[in-house]
């Protein structure tokens, strides 16, 4: 055994049995959450240097160590962690799985600092999308207004000035 997820509300402690663990939903996962608010596929735990690490699987409802919603964390021993809405406590000794001297740094991933925050909150077309709405925009006669556009020729007036 690799550790304990220890449930906060009660209930029995999930052992952590192999060093990479699905956990969803779905009855295929490695840890199955029976719970609404939980993806089928919500997350993944997976040792990296002798320490936990989760990532988010895109799930709806996200994942929070700490109370701070992460994509990707290093867990260290007694840090909270909640599925959804499902918090628990991770207990294991990270020299048992084979770590040596300090904790790696705990770094945000390169990743976040590629794009805007505008598009990371789906409020900005990629520029792939933006062209191919102009073009749509441009041939069709229902045409529709784009309020990030600044561009002349939106909107057409239909008494245009002789």
């Amino acid at each position: 055994m690799y550790g304990e997820l220890i449930p906060l509300g009660g209930g029995d402690p999930i052992p952590l049995l192999k060093k990479q663990l699905l956990v969803g939903r779905r009855e295929s996962c490695d840890i199955v959450l029976r719970f609404a608010n939980v993806s089928a596929h919500h997350c993944q735990l997976f040792v990296n240097g002798g320490y936990w690490y989760i990532r988010d699987l895109k799930s709806r409802n996200g994942v929070k160590v700490n109370g701070i919603k992460v994509q990707e964390k290093r867990l260290d021993p007694g840090d909270q962690l909640a599925v959804a809405k499902h918090k628990y406590e991770i207990t294991y000794s990270p020299a048992d799985l084979g770590a040596v001297g300090p904790p790696p740094p705990d770094d945000l991933p390169t990743e976040i600092m590629t794009e805007s925050l505008l598009s990371r909150a789906g409020l900005v077309n990629p520029p792939r999308q933006q062209a191919a709405a102009r073009d749509r925009r441009s041939d069709s006669l229902g045409r529709r207004y784009d309020v990030l556009d600044d561009g002349p020729g939106q909107i057409e007036l239909p008494d245009k000035p002789v």
